[in-house]
């Protein structure tokens, strides 16, 4: 009777452990979301990444591309040497814009999505809001 108590344990703890990593991988991007700076006095830079599975930088890059577009900004460039997309928006009606920059590179098996949002200082953006927009950006990347 103990044996099948403890590899039934065994079972469960294997069952939770892959329900929390499927629930984990799912909320990769969300969950890696970090802001750095003092609202209005320096610079804020909001960031987040994810990882691409099955798919080359240089197909993810091309994608990246499009959801930026989506997303509004302007001024894009994409940088083959340097694998990223950069652009610019400015919604504040200041004329001091707002970067993006979004870089895709190898990361064994798969491709690693970094999105970062820089605001100057004296602006800010809704913390929830930037963290969905780079989050639909680098889901952007998967096509």
């Amino acid at each position: 009777m103990t044996m099948i108590a403890g590899s039934l344990k065994t079972c469960l703890f294997a069952a939770a452990a892959v329900l929390f990593a499927s629930q984990a991988m799912a909320q990769a991007c969300p969950g890696n979301f970090k802001v750095d700076g003092v609202p209005m006095v320096t610079g804020i830079t909001y960031r987040s990444w994810d990882l691409v599975k099955g798919k080359a930088p240089a197909a993810v890059l091309k994608n990246l591309a499009a959801a930026v577009s989506a997303e509004g900004f302007a001024g894009i460039r994409v940088d083959k040497a340097t694998s990223s997309v950069v652009a610019i928006q400015e919604t504040s009606g200041s004329g001091r814009p707002q970067h993006l920059r979004v870089t895709a590179r190898k990361s064994g098996p798969a491709t690693r999505v970094d999105a970062a949002f820089v605001v100057q200082a004296g602006q800010v953006a809704p913390e929830a809001y930037v963290r969905d927009a780079l989050c639909r950006v680098i889901a952007g990347g998967r096509g």
